[in-house]
């Protein structure tokens, strides 16, 4: 088993900045190593949506259209924790953001952008 506890979402204004952060523990196969650690939001009434994913090396990533050149992902091996850097945020990037990885599921964390 592999747990994922996100954290660091709130309320922002228009234009600032979060960091999301997903502290992952347990039993981690070496087999979940090929899979990419990935962010994902859910916007209201809709299907989840890919935000960006990071290789297990840190060597590749990927980014949603919607949030390239703005959100950032990164991982700390030596803290067990993917982050993800969120700039110049938008009112529309309101949603809860949750980890995912290895078929592992985080619980979430709110990012409210609102004046």
């Amino acid at each position: 088993q592999v747990q994922l506890v996100e954290s660091g979402g709130g309320l922002v204004q228009p234009g600032g900045s979060l960091t999301l952060s997903c502290a992952y523990s347990g039993n981690i196969l070496d087999v979940y190593k090929q899979y990419p650690m990935t962010w994902y939001r859910r916007p209201p009434g809709m299907d989840r949506e890919f935000v960006g994913s990071i290789s297990w090396n840190n060597a590749q990533t990927e980014y949603s259209p919607s949030v390239q050149g703005r959100f950032t992902i990164s991982r700390d091996s030596a803290k067990n924790t993917l982050y993800l850097q969120m700039n110049s945020l938008k009112v529309e990037d309101t949603d809860v953001y949750t980890c995912i990885w290895a078929g592992y599921e985080g619980q979430g964390t709110q990012v409210t952008v609102s004046a």
